[in-house]
């Protein structure tokens, strides 16, 4: 792993461009953008067409080679919309798109490249038609879709399941089961006698996190100078 050679308050200040990056230029392309969202890199976030909402304390991870995004493409006037709720995570390269509707519920995470959409985006025999059939998905609350999970048309998924990596979701998936493979097919029940910890029971500690997390950046990056942080990026030694 590349090694951070960021003095802290040029860390501090990255992570404020980021936060003003975001409200400046993605803000107003949401038609709702909740409070506390922290999104990683937010120039790597598309948002195309709308009506497209994103709950609090939502985490959005994206990066230059796997881009986040949030699409809606329909051929029918007004219809179409994405809407996610609260403290969900969404991961690098990340593709939601809508033709319809695509509702996912709070506390949800979609590991990096899964894919969710509501359309085939072209028609069986006529292909130049760029919608296609299309039907509403529609994901629980607490869901976990892995590693390049692709989830398909008019699917609905359970609260609290996963779906494995790699899996392609074709049928509906019921509550509280482990899902996978191609098609998905469920593996196994989850032990409902379990006590299960949300996003949202993470986010309920989160100013001791944040201190927390604050202070561990401070220790990580202790000693670094800006003078030694240009020259690991102008002559990079082995081990920077």
């Amino acid at each position: 792993m590349k090694r951070d050679h960021r003095p802290y308050f040029v860390k501090r200040l990255s992570h404020r461009f980021e936060v003003w990056y975001a409200n400046h230029f993605l803000r107003p392309q949401f038609e709702e953008l909740g409070q506390d969202t922290t999104i990683m890199k937010p120039w790597c976030v598309e948002v195309n067409g709308g009506p497209i909402s994103l709950g609090d304390y939502a985490n959005i991870i994206a990066t230059s080679d796997n881009k986040v995004r949030l699409t809606v493409w329909s051929n029918r006037k007004d219809e179409g919309h994405i809407q996610i709720g609260k403290y969900c995570l969404i991961c690098a390269g990340v593709r939601i798109s809508a033709a319809t509707e695509i509702l996912i519920g709070d506390n949800c995470m979609l590991a990096n490249r899964v894919y969710v959409t509501d359309a085939d985006w072209h028609d069986l025999y006529d292909r130049s038609m760029f919608v296609g059939q299309s039907s509403p998905v529609r994901i629980g609350n607490n869901v976990w879709l892995g590693d390049s999970a692709i989830v398909c048309k008019g699917v609905t998924i359970g609260d609290n399941s996963i779906i494995g990596a790699g899996a392609v979701v074709v049928k509906n998936i019921p509550p509280n089961v482990l899902a996978a493979g191609n098609p998905a097919v469920v593996l196994k029940q989850l032990d409902r006698d379990k006590p299960m910890q949300t996003r949202e029971d993470w986010f309920s500690i989160i100013a001791q996190l944040t201190a927390e997390v604050k202070e561990n950046e401070k220790n990580n990056l202790k000693g670094n100078t800006l003078i030694g942080w240009i020259r690991s990026l102008v002559f990079p030694l082995k081990g920077d």
